[in-house]
């Protein structure tokens, strides 16, 4: 281990990242506890004070378990790179086959599902500890076990080849490998999009076309006024896994499907899921998710030149704890350590997208009834026990969309 100018770079950063994070949970501790005893004025009429302290309690719950992973990974991520962990895994592979390639591939593939089984406990105690005493889980041990098996092979049908292409790119290219690599994940990417909904989703859920006749004309109207098409309308069994109710679309051009959880279909009236629909269409009218596309393109983009001039710096391997330079350990080493570093531009990324937010709600009333987006938003805060009274700064750092009461009067300004 040589520790360098970067080591010490890559220790203020995780330092940062850790005593940000936590000093974040903790605020958001206080806020929920704070408001612990009485419903927020906008929510009383809907939400009860027992509902409320539900949701409190569910969001400690998981700040606490939060608390633990933020330091065991970090123990962990020392442990790959400082640790010589990284170093050790790369050697065995080393001493075992003389194909770089195959070494590169082997390296990650191993290192995946070591990262699997450290991340298990966690997982495990999530499914089948906190969200069966809040109620919310109705995942098997069977389902479980079926998920991670899917998901492995999955991974290994089509992350081997691609790790493979990446890895030739990089090795046979020269100086300007990254803009090839990123082409091939560009490529990737957009083809998984459209593969996704057809061929990925049916193999973990069922998903079934809509049935309730009433909402879907309802539906179809919406759709035909907003000049939206696509490949239909499906009810998805998330019950299987989850009480918690959602609503998203998925795919690509001509390949696009609606989908709703059926634990969404059962607690909402059909003008209230009408109204979720119409801000999803919102985003779609604002091409948000084509932007949003685009931006993780082109990050992406940026990632990969940053690595290509990192590659070349031995001081990055070695002050990282390798000990033999390889585009492989390059690759891992870049993944592992820029969520330390880029952790602070989070807020940036979520304020664009709750701007989005209030944009899809803003066409949403435009389409339908601005009190029916407000009460299926509540009864969805409601349902998934999802906190009022979130800390301000801390839901700029992890949210994405508005907070509830500031989303809610947004909306019933709109109304007014």
């Amino acid at each position: 281990m040589k520790f360098n100018l970067f080591t010490l770079l890559f220790l203020i950063a995780t330092f940062s990242y850790v005593v940000t994070m936590m000093w974040l949970n903790m605020r958001q501790v206080k806020s929920v506890l704070n408001s612990f005893n009485k419903v927020p004025g906008e929510f009383v009429e809907k939400i009860t004070l027992k509902q409320h302290q539900k949701a409190a309690d569910y969001t400690i719950a998981k700040l606490k378990i939060n608390h633990l992973e933020i330091l065991f990974s970090t123990l962990v991520l020392l442990a790959w790179t400082l640790g010589g962990g990284l170093d050790y895994l790369d050697n065995i592979w080393r001493s075992l086959i003389d194909n770089t390639l195959v070494i590169g591939v082997g390296f990650i593939i191993s290192l995946m599902v070591i990262s699997i089984l450290i991340d298990l406990p966690f997982s495990l105690y999530r499914t089948f500890v906190l969200e069966v005493k809040f109620g919310f889980n109705k995942t098997t041990i069977a389902t479980f076990i079926s998920d991670i098996f899917k998901s492995f092979i999955l991974a290994l049908v089509i992350g081997v080849p691609l790790l493979y292409v990446i890895l030739y790119l990089m090795n046979a290219i020269g100086t300007y490998w990254w803009l090839y690599v990123w082409l091939v994940i560009t490529g990737f990417s957009l083809l998984m999009l459209w593969l996704y909904p057809t061929f990925i989703a049916p193999l973990f859920n069922k998903f079934k076309p809509l049935k309730n006749q009433k909402l879907k004309t309802k539906i179809d109207k919406l759709l035909e006024r907003t000049g939206f098409k696509s490949d239909g309308i499906f009810v998805m069994d998330g019950s299987k896994r989850s009480s918690h109710g959602n609503a998203y679309f998925t795919g690509i051009g001509k390949n696009k499907r609606i989908v709703f959880f059926d634990t969404l279909l059962k607690d909402m009236k059909n003008k209230e899921i009408e109204a979720i629909l119409a801000h999803e269409l919102g985003h779609f009218h604002h091409k948000h998710i084509r932007k949003q596309i685009i931006i993780s393109f082109l990050t992406s983009l940026i990632g990969l030149a940053l690595l290509g001039y990192l590659i070349k710096q031995p001081w990055f391997f070695y002050g990282l704890g390798i000990s033999e330079i390889s585009n492989h350990t390059a690759l891992v080493l870049f993944g592992l350590i820029i969520p330390m570093f880029s952790f602070v531009i989070k807020p940036i990324s979520n304020a664009s997208s709750r701007k989005h937010e209030f944009e899809a709600d803003a066409f949403a009333i435009k389409h339908t009834n601005a009190n029916n987006l407000v009460s299926s938003l509540i009864k969805l805060y409601r349902d998934n026990a999802s906190t009022l009274t979130p800390d301000r700064l801390y839901s700029a750092f992890h949210d994405s969309h508005p907070s509830a009461s500031i989303r809610i009067n947004h909306l019933k300004e709109a109304i007014q």
